[in-house]
């Protein structure tokens, strides 16, 4: 998609012109003008598709305009101009619009504005001439950032690492609109949890990436700033937790209309109020969604000394996780699988130099981290214990399931140590009520580790105050280095496979209706057809439904992967997997978080549409590694509700960089 507004037809005048204008925008457009729901849950702001007016404005628009009818046009208020109509190259009519000035004076200045060359023309065939900054005949040479302050996003083509290392410090990455575009949006989230301990040294930041200053925003992100320091939380001399808030216009009219004898005793002065125990993770949470984060200054358990080297080097991008980390003491390492989020974590450990609790969903896990803590580090295997139902041993560096550690009748065993550090593994499970009950452990430093800490229940708010502010690099930026490979996803529609099934689907209903959808006995045709046509591959078919799992198994005579395996079995068998003494399992959801799957280089993904956006993340996460050529089928039953569910699922991973193809499956082809 080029530059050019929805309604201007190419050009036809200067084609040399048209090539420039339409290959400059390659990926601007784009990123600009999704309208589609933000996977997220925010909406994104889109292009308006203004009709091209040759006509000045309309002289009863109420609108504020930047100046005089006879003020100077500028550059910097042609910018200004595109910042209000949403686009980048503009009509003299949408300029004079814009800002509010006569046509016939604003056509003789965007003339004076091009014979000095900050500006080209573009002749097109439905209006007499088209304006964009010269700038954007670069655009194919060189790193071009556009600033939308009132929208807070930056567009950025081409992006330099260096500029993408400094964004990520204050933005968001909204959109990676393939090779060239990214659209960054900077959140009060992103502002809060700045890596600075100054604004000047934030503004810095901002300032290298962006090239230049740029006053609105600026000023909207030292807003943010200010706001979250005013409270913080700190430990009395008499051993207390006090909530303290930099004014008491501040404290009366935000903490305590928020908070309630739940979560204060009482006030101690204007600005200070003294803390319920136990109930600081909960103010903490109150604020933060008020918008006002909680600094949290608290002399928590620092734990007993623990001597711990890295015997592997991290990548440059991992230690910057773990710098950042070490300046506030907690955070969550945020990446796609096999980015190394463990292994970073472990150089978490060295930094702290204490006896550490690791909390994991299972023991399958819990048996990985401490193969992996003992490969890894200087730990001897003595030092490392695992706590769970298949074992109860609690070490310096201790491994235990989130249910255990919950659980009243251990929880002692868990207070009772002081932890120099505790890490959340999978910690977008957090804020669940089974999981949660394990957050009271808040040792001085809290680290989390998630591929996606994105909830359907939008409760991604708690992850952060309970645990830490994500810490992470693009997705985009690990595949252009070569660290991770890029998987190719592809939605295949398939078609039923039976007139009673499909009959079936026609008069159920409800939560009945996407089970038979699911189950589609054509998929077991397009399983074997997919792994016929790429008879080299390791891979793992994921299914929703035990019944489903059996049909494809005993259909390919391989073995099937559910919760109902014994664990002994369950480990033998992905350890066959794991030395290519095995090159195919059919796997059910117990494989999207519980367990660490080995690599494959072909996920078929026969069912499980109906999930959230993070298990498309982490079964599309398994062919995630650096190696290419890696494949992710998606199946769903043509003419479904599945159709709507796959696309739902998988757009995140579009966003994030992935190649997303959708192919509608005529069984004729593969007969």
């Amino acid at each position: 998609m080029g530059l050019l507004p929805p309604t201007v037809d190419p050009p036809v005048t200067d084609e040399r012109s048209s090539e420039r204008a339409t290959d400059g925008a390659a990926g601007n457009s784009d990123a600009v003008s999704d309208n589609g729901d933000d996977p997220d849950g925010r909406e994104t702001a889109g292009e308006t598709n203004e009709p091209n007016d040759v006509d000045g404005p309309d002289e009863s628009s109420d609108d504020d305009g930047p100046g005089e009818a006879d003020g100077e046009i500028t550059l910097a208020t042609f910018h200004e101009a595109c910042q209000r109509e949403g686009r980048p190259v503009l009509t003299a009519g949408a300029v004079a619009r814009a800002l509010e000035y006569p046509h016939d004076a604003v056509s003789e200045r965007l003339d004076d504005l091009a014979d000095r060359g900050d500006l080209e023309r573009l002749s097109v065939s439905t209006d007499p001439v088209v304006w964009y900054p010269s700038e954007l005949e670069d655009l194919t040479d060189r790193e071009r950032i556009v600033v939308f302050p009132k929208r807070r996003e930056i567009v950025v083509d081409r992006p330099e690492q260096f500029t993408r290392a400094q964004l990520a410090q204050f933005a968001h990455l909204a959109d990676a609109n393939g090779a060239d575009g990214y659209r960054y949006v900077v959140r009060p989230e992103d502002v809060w949890q700045a890596p600075h301990d100054s604004f000047e040294a934030l503004e810095r930041t901002m300032r290298q990436a962006l090239g230049s200053r740029n006053d609105e925003l600026e000023e909207w992100v030292h807003s943010q700033w200010d706001r979250a320091h005013q409270f913080r939380l700190r430990t009395h001399e008499d051993g207390y937790t006090v909530l303290e808030a930099n004014s008491p216009e501040v404290m009366g009219n935000v903490a305590r209309q928020k908070l309630d004898e739940e979560h204060v005793h009482a006030p101690i002065s204007e600005t200070e109020d003294w803390v319920r125990e136990g109930a600081e993770a909960a103010i903490k949470r109150i604020l933060y969604e008020a918008g006002y984060p909680v600094q949290d200054h608290r002399d928590l358990d620092s734990g007993e000394s623990l001597s711990i080297d890295l015997e592997v080097s991290l990548r440059e991008y991992q230690r910057t996780w773990v710098d950042r980390f070490a300046e506030s003491g907690e955070g969550i390492f945020v990446g796609p699988p096999g980015s190394g989020k463990t292994v970073a974590a472990m150089g978490a450990m060295a930094h702290v130099g204490g006896e550490t609790l690791i909390l994991v969903p299972s023991r399958d896990l819990a048996r990985q981290w401490a193969e992996a803590v003992v490969e890894y580090t200087s730990l001897e295997p003595a030092q490392v214990g695992q706590y769970h139902g298949g074992q109860k041993q609690v070490r310096p560096v201790t491994i235990a399931t989130y249910q255990i550690a919950g659980m009243d009748r251990h929880r002692s065993l868990f207070d009772d140590r002081e932890w120099g550090l505790v890490v959340f593994d999978e910690c977008q499970h957090v804020p669940s009520d089974v999981y949660r009950r394990s957050t009271h452990l808040q040792s001085r430093n809290r680290l989390g580790l998630s591929a996606s800490p994105i909830r359907e229940d939008d409760r991604q708010t708690e992850i952060f105050t309970l645990v830490g502010p994500p810490i992470g690099t693009d997705w985009q930026a690990l595949f252009d280095a070569g660290f991770v490979a890029e998987p190719e996803l592809e939605i295949r529609y398939v078609p039923w496979g039976d007139e009673e099934q499909r009959n079936a689907y026609v008069s159920a209903e409800g939560r009945k209706k996407y089970r038979i959808a699911a189950e589609n006995r054509g998929k077991v045709d397009e399983v074997s057809y997919l792994l016929s046509a790429h008879p080299n591959s390791k891979a793992l078919v994921f299914v929703d439904y035990l019944e489903q799992g059996w049909e494809i198994a005993a259909a390919l005579d391989v073995p099937f992967l559910s919760g109902e395996t014994h664990h002994h079995e369950r480990q033998r068998l992905l350890e066959e997997f794991r030395r290519d003494e095995r090159d195919l399992l059919v796997i059910s959801r117990v494989g999207d978080e519980g367990i660490d799957l080995p690599t494959a280089d072909l996920a078929i993904v026969a069912s499980g549409l109906g999930g959230s956006r993070r298990q498309g993340t982490q079964r599309a996460g398994r062919t995630m590694r650096p190696a290419g050529g890696a494949l992710v089928y998606v199946l769903a039953t043509r003419g479904t509700r599945e159709e709507e569910f796959a696309r739902r699922q998988l757009q995140h991973l579009g966003r994030k960089g992935m190649t997303v193809r959708e192919r509608t499956v005529d069984s004729s082809d593969e007969s």
